[in-house]
């Protein structure tokens, strides 16, 4: 473990949250990386766990160390500790997690010495041991859910049935786990699904602050006149389905219109759509931005695009929705997972899969101002419920009630 000074209490009125100590270790399948005693995270989520750690006495990232001095973008603050788990470079490589596990073991028991209690997210393979362990160790254990397992696995490895088999059993077996324990659950979809669980608290991630979010009116001075740009956000993997972003623009440029189509994301599928929107004559018309880090220049591309445009095949609920809606930006996303319930009448939804749909919808909040209004209003006021500071705050005050 590296040992790192307790976290300095926190200015925010969130004193009443901490009536008893609160030291909390969370484990997610991620890869973090050390520079010196900084600790970087690859993912943007961590920034949403280390405002967490802001309402605790102590927090505690469980996760795989890479080995080589790779980028990571997230530096964490020096209050949050970290213990490093055996690397493996990805569960779709099953030996690899395996050979892993018992190191992964033998640190998770040492990651115990001080902690009240446990948040595990998964589906995963080390979850199971993992509880095991607490329960040895007397320790709390609180689920964790961000995605629909099954589905994600169908998207990312359409040509590996046992490596979804695997994952069928990891999801039948998480929920069992969570009829014992509470769970936190990311949207209203996976909240439903896990509603036999013994508590079920059902959240956002958001990374957006108050101060992120700005006036709706400010979508007034976007000019419709001119280029119109249609902003990406997200991974370039299968699950994500990115091919279909080329399909959409491709619809779009068909109406003369000067349309140019910004991809903030990496991932294994860049150069298939790179390609893909080569072979349609759109090279010019896109940029492969590659990974923006979440942040003001992220913000600054959501706030000069005309829309956002989200076509995965599965989700839980993304966060990018909201940060699109901080920024006044109207969004037209995929009708998966929890999205529909969560956010309907702050987006246009579409099926997923429909390039048509999707270039009628984008055009829709392009040239109806009345719809744009509507969406960017129920937007605005979504974002100002889930704020990160809102979301955090509603989490500790549930970890709490848990760990008494």
């Amino acid at each position: 473990m590296m040992p790192l000074p307790a976290a300095a209490p926190n200015q925010d009125g969130m004193r009443g949250l901490r009536s008893q100590p609160v030291r909390l270790a969370v484990f997610t399948d991620y890869v973090y990386h050390q520079r010196g005693r900084e600790l970087y995270a690859e993912r943007a989520f961590a920034l949403f766990l280390a405002r967490l750690g802001e309402h605790l006495d102590r927090l505690t990232l469980v996760g795989r160390l890479a080995p080589e001095r790779a980028q990571a973008t997230y530096r964490l603050p020096p209050e949050v500790r970290f213990v490093p788990l055996p690397y493996y470079p990805s569960l779709g490589r099953p030996l690899d997690g395996i050979r892993a596990l018992r190191g992964a073991m033998r640190r998770f028991w040492g990651a115990l010495d001080d902690v009240d209690g446990v948040w595990l997210l998964g589906p995963h393979p080390f979850t199971i041991p993992f509880v095991a362990i607490a329960a040895l160790r007397g320790k709390r254990v609180i689920l964790g859910v961000r995605q629909d397992f099954p589905s994600y696995l169908r998207g990312r490895h359409p040509d590996r049935p046992i490596l979804r088999l695997i994952g069928f059993v990891l999801e039948v077996a998480h929920r069992l786990l969570a009829r014992r324990f509470a769970i936190v659950a990311v949207g209203p979809d996976l909240a439903r699904r896990y509603r036999r669980a013994r508590r079920v608290l059902e959240i956002n991630v958001s990374l957006v602050e108050r101060r992120d979010v700005i006036n709706p009116g400010l979508e007034n001075t976007r000019s419709c006149e001119g280029e119109l740009r249609l902003i990406s956000v997200g991974r370039l993997e299968s699950e994500k389905n990115p091919l279909l972003l080329a399909e959409v623009l491709s619809r779009l440029t068909d109406d003369g219109r000067p349309w140019r189509l910004l991809v903030c994301g990496e991932g294994p599928m860049r150069d298939a759509l790179d390609a893909r929107l080569r072979d349609l004559g759109l090279a010019d018309c896109a940029e492969l931005r590659g990974y923006v880090p979440f942040g003001e220049g992220l913000l600054d591309l959501y706030r000069n695009s005309h829309a956002l445009l989200h076509v995965s095949w599965t989700e839980g609920l993304p966060q990018v929705l909201i940060e699109a809606f901080a920024t006044a930006t109207p969004v037209v996303a995929t009708d998966v997972g929890g999205v529909r319930e969560a956010v309907q009448g702050a987006a246009l939804l579409v099926p997923p899969g429909d390039a048509q749909a999707a270039a009628v919808a984008v055009r829709a909040v392009v040239d109806d101002h009345e719809l744009r209004e509507r969406l960017v209003q129920g937007g605005h006021r979504y974002a100002l419920a889930h704020t990160a500071e809102a979301e955090t705050r509603r989490l500790a005050e549930f970890l709490q009630e848990v760990l008494r």
